[in-house]
């Protein structure tokens, strides 16, 4: 009975906003562009052409992520400001010129570049655009906006990640990435003009929602989230799906190496993967809702956690499905908990802002994993040994946000 009212309560909710909730949907979906995940499986092709160990690649990669993180805290406050169209195409475009840019690397400061576009326009704005969008135009469904719209994420990994691993078999990997160019462009960019055509009458509906409420929670400016501790709190374990996460999935072909798996089998967990993610993201948003992103946030890790004791225990094939299966359900419940825990504190009037400073630590952490990660396996550290050091690690930071969200709503000038 209650899962046919969480069923009934989401279809009810689409229906009424089909068309912003599927442009959310389309911008995290195709974000994939830029997601390490999806880089990662022309990882094997770079170095070799450039002669990379797996620590200098990380480094390059790094490099790459924390010049986007940099450029989006800047970039990202704008979307506070601009119209969202406006804005969203920017996003677009610059993702498109960033696909078409890596199809010509020919040299290692290209390289740089191409993935410094891709980081900042795929993984980073296409990402902030959609969850800032669902947080500031949705307040009572805001965890039912955020965990639909997050099945993008999963959706493209399964089916971008498989549908890339077929094509490279028939097509040069440069052919992949003009085509990625070419579809964001010329498909994506008119269907997300034509979903946002209504945009300008939801802005003035939720304005004048917003102003008639006595209940809404006051809005923050970035410098006073900057001096609140529960934002420092918090963001440790805000960051532990994004590190662990990317370095494992940067890392896969290591992984499966040392494991003794197939990388096709593997590849294709990726659908217990997306399976975990959307079914965790559809109870955590109705969970969300009712209970509040406060309750949630600090037993967010604990799927993960237990990831890591699957790398850390076993080599068993079997394992490579439970493992991701479980790492699955905490990027289901950290989607939508981080799209939902900063307005819930904050407000959303400098939703974006303040977004794109939490996203820059975000972004910051995936820089750091690669490279971090690269140089670990370079060192002769096992992967169990990583994994095991990421389990200390998410275990701290949940304890650290269970002490962050019992504080109460310090005052703000």
């Amino acid at each position: 009975m209650k899962t046919e009212k969480v069923t009934q309560g989401y279809l009810r909710f689409i229906s009424e906003n089909p068309r912003f909730l599927l442009y959310g949907f389309l911008l995290t979906f195709f974000s994939c562009f830029g997601q390490t995940y999806y880089i990662s499986i022309f990882s094997s092709e770079i170095r070799s052409i450039f002669s990379l160990s797996h620590g200098d690649y990380g480094l390059i990669y790094a490099i790459a992520t924390v010049g986007s993180a940099t450029t989006l805290v800047w970039v990202g406050k704008f979307i506070d400001k601009i119209d969202l169209r406006n804005y969203t195409i920017f996003v677009l475009i610059g993702l498109s010129i960033a696909c078409l840019l890596f199809s010509f690397v020919s040299s290692v400061i290209l390289l740089t570049s191409s993935l410094f576009l891709l980081r900042l326009f795929g993984q980073g704005l296409m990402m902030h655009t959609s969850v800032t969008s669902m947080g500031r135009y949705f307040e009572e469904t805001r965890g039912k906006a955020v965990s639909l719209v997050s099945f993008g994420n999963p959706l493209g990994q399964g089916m971008l990640v498989s549908l890339a691993i077929f094509l490279l078999a028939y097509l040069d990997w440069k052919t992949i990435w003009v085509a990625s160019s070419i579809a964001t462009i010329i498909i994506i960019a008119p269907i997300i003009l034509i979903l946002l055509g209504n945009h300008p009458v939801r802005k003035r509906q939720t304005i004048s929602n917003n102003s008639t409420k006595t209940n809404t929670v006051s809005s923050w400016t970035r410098k006073e989230v900057l001096r609140d501790i529960r934002f420092y709190l918090i963001l440790p374990l805000m960051l532990a799906p994004s590190y662990i996460t990317t370095g494992f999935f940067f890392h896969m072909s290591h992984l499966v190496d040392t494991k003794g798996w197939d990388l096709n089998i593997f590849t294709q967990t990726f659908y217990m993967y997306v399976v975990s993610s959307l079914l965790t993201a559809l109870i955590t948003g109705n969970v969300t809702d009712k209970f509040g992103a406060k309750k949630i946030l600090p037993l967010s890790l604990i799927p993960q956690c237990v990831a890591m004791l699957i790398l850390v225990v076993t080599n068993h094939p079997i394992a490579q499905i439970f493992y991701m299966f479980t790492s699955g359900m905490t990027v289901g419940i950290r989607v939508t908990i981080g799209g939902a825990i900063w307005p819930e504190i904050y407000g959303v009037n400098n939703l974006g802002g303040i977004r794109a400073l939490a996203t820059f630590f975000m972004v910051l952490s995936t820089a750091i994993a690669p490279v971090s990660m690269g140089y670990l396996i370079d060192a002769g550290v096992t992967m169990e040994l990583i994994a095991l050091g990421c389990f200390i690690y998410m275990t701290f930071s949940s304890i650290a946000a269970w002490f962050g969200v019992r504080i109460k709503n310090n005052s703000h000038t």
